[in-house]
């Protein structure tokens, strides 16, 4: 678990530190995962290393430590307006669960709702800045969604594994959709679970129906083991 970006979260124990700290994890979580988490503990010693208080209680001074952050296309802009959304947040919820849960429907089956709802709060704030909507995925727009997907996986699905936390209720294991990139598609093409050649969210949504039939209530358990096949085992 330590060269895998789940491990910021894990360095907390506090709900919010975990839910701030896992979402910055998630967002950041392309390309090289060792890179991935030097730049989550440096954001992280930037706050302090106490994301929660630094997020609710910064004074505009302590902004500045923010000023200069990078990584890839991420820069100290998008940084500064997901702190400024993660304050107007908890100042009226204790918890990121319900930034989630907003649109969820009693009879939603897939977190299709529950993302294009994230995205449309995430960017209900006036001063939002257009380039950081790249940062922030929705299947309204087909993405994959691959890393809101992670995300939602940490934070809903019980892991007697002590991977994912299972901090949320709101939303069922079952409800979840996994995570799909070119690695896990292609192993899931070559096992038969994946017909759709475009990898976007609709072929998220094919390979977790697929999936739901072996196990119907937690169907993102076999992620671990796509997507080791992928990346770490090469198989295609």
């Amino acid at each position: 678990m330590q060269d895998d970006p789940v491990c910021i979260p894990h360095s907390f124990t506090s709900l919010q530190d975990i839910e701030i700290s896992g979402l910055f994890a998630a967002i950041f979580a392309w390309g090289n995962r060792t890179t991935i988490i030097n730049k989550s503990r440096e954001l992280l010693r930037r706050m302090d290393n106490a994301p929660y208080d630094f997020v609710l209680n910064h004074e505009p001074s302590d902004l500045k430590s923010l000023l200069g952050f990078k990584h890839r296309t991420f820069n100290d802009t998008d940084l500064l307006y997901f702190v400024h959304f993660l304050n107007y947040h908890y100042q009226h919820n204790p918890s990121l669960e319900s930034a989630f849960t907003r649109n969820i429907r009693r009879d939603d089956t897939d977190t299709t709702n529950m993302l294009n709802g994230f995205y449309a709060y995430f960017f209900s704030l006036p001063d939002a800045p257009p380039r950081t909507q790249k940062h922030v995925a929705s299947p309204a727009k087909n993405s994959t969604c691959k890393r809101l997907s992670m995300y939602l996986r940490w934070m809903v699905r019980r892991d007697k594994c002590g991977v994912d936390f299972g901090l949320w209720r709101k939303i069922k294991p079952s409800q979840l959709v996994c995570p799909i990139d070119i690695h896990v598609a292609r192993v899931a093409t070559r096992f038969g679970l994946l017909q759709r050649k475009m990898i976007d969210w609709q072929a998220a949504l094919e390979l977790t129906t697929e999936l739901r039939k072996l196990d119907r209530n937690d169907p993102v358990r076999y992620d671990f083991a796509l997507f080791a096949l992928g990346v770490v085992e090469k198989f295609s």
